[in-house]
């Protein structure tokens, strides 16, 4: 139900010292060679003048010109993509607007389709890169049935089908997007309320809401009541985003939600505690093709994780909320926080 080690490779020092002077990552020696310098993109003309005086004056102008390197020129295009929810879209235009600041040539398909066809574009090179959710990777790709009592056995084990079909898991983002049980503030003062199987001495009570399939998925409520032993006398299917209407209405008293609805931002909705990690690993694993990787070189996927590195819990909640309670634009959106964490230049001001 969830919406989303690191990659074996690491990025050599001559071309990490380059990322470095440009705010993309630090000096050190990896395991992946070092690239060539690439090709100037951006030059800087200074001009000084002298002048001499006899019994006239001469004018002598030098030019001195500045080469800055972007490290994705000259490589190859290529193409990465999304998947079809707004959180999607907006980490596809994130990944996609810092890897073209890199110099890069890049294109964004969104809304890439189903599983399979997304598979079948990376394994023949129709896409080099695309945002996954680990525990969607794990279950829906590599056909993983059990749980695991870490992210990092699950990053793990990703990662091992990963790269035994040509691909690779790059850095996982800080936030995890996976179902989770919601109640109001009040509700949960009232009955001390802090985690999920705090709902125990509710159930004779208790209606809980959520998604139709969550009523019948292993991992929904049979999960629930074999895992903490939670029965609710009652359960509601909601359509997707009325569940914070339905608490707040008194419909249920608890609510199946995501733990990246901007609704959350408000804290007027306390998630209770999954002390079990039933609900699994929701972090965005990028999954790029090793062929991809080998041919953009390290500055690819440096780029890339040190976007998925900004990715906190909050920064996707406001993400969101400017998406879709605000109903901004997902590209104006990414622009201004990769601005705002000096990803991109910031905003030309007028003189």
């Amino acid at each position: 139900m969830s919406r989303g080690a690191r990659f074996i490779g690491s990025i050599g020092s001559a071309v990490t010292c380059v990322l470095a002077a440009m705010g993309l990552g630090g000096c050190g020696a990896g395991s992946r060679p070092a690239t060539a310098a690439v090709p100037s993109v951006t030059t800087v003309t200074t001009t000084a003048t002298t002048t001499a005086t006899t019994t006239a004056t001469t004018t002598t102008t030098a030019t001195t010109t500045t080469t800055i390197s972007l490290p994705g020129t000259g490589k190859p295009p290529v193409t990465i993509g999304d998947e079809n929810t707004p959180e999607q879209f907006l980490l596809g235009q994130l990944y996609y607007q810092a890897l073209k600041a890199a110099g890069f040539s890049v294109s964004l398909n969104q809304s890439i389709g189903p599983t399979e066809v997304i598979q079948q574009a990376l394994a023949n090179g129709q896409l080099a890169m695309y945002p996954e959710y680990l525990d969607a990777w794990d279950t829906n790709v590599a056909g993983i049935q059990h749980g695991f009592r870490s992210r990092n056995d699950a990053y793990l084990a990703g990662q091992h089908y990963a790269l035994k079909h040509g691909l690779a898991l790059l850095n996982a983002t800080p936030f995890s997007d996976t179902d989770a049980v919601a109640v109001t503030f009040d509700y949960a003062v009232e009955n001390e309320l802090q985690s999920i199987p705090d709902l125990i001495k509710m159930s004779n009570q208790l209606t809980l809401g959520g998604p139709p399939q969550f009523q019948q998925s292993p991992t929904g409520l049979p999960a629930l009541e074999s895992t903490y032993g939670v029965v609710p006398s009652a359960f509601k299917p909601l359509e997707l985003g009325s569940q914070y209407q339905a608490l707040d209405q008194g419909t249920v008293q608890a609510a199946v939600v995501q733990t990246t609805d901007p609704q959350l931002l408000s804290g007027s909705y306390p998630l209770l505690r999954d002390p079990e990690d039933m609900f699994g690993w929701g972090n965005v694993v990028p999954v790029a093709s090793v062929r991809a990787l080998d041919a953009e070189g390290p500055a690819f996927e440096a780029t890339i994780n040190r976007v998925s590195a900004l990715l906190t819990l909050s920064a996707i909640r406001e993400l969101n909320a400017s998406v879709e309670l605000e109903g901004q634009n997902p590209a104006t959106v990414a622009t201004q926080f990769l601005q705002a964490n000096d990803v991109l230049p910031p905003p030309a001001t007028g003189g």
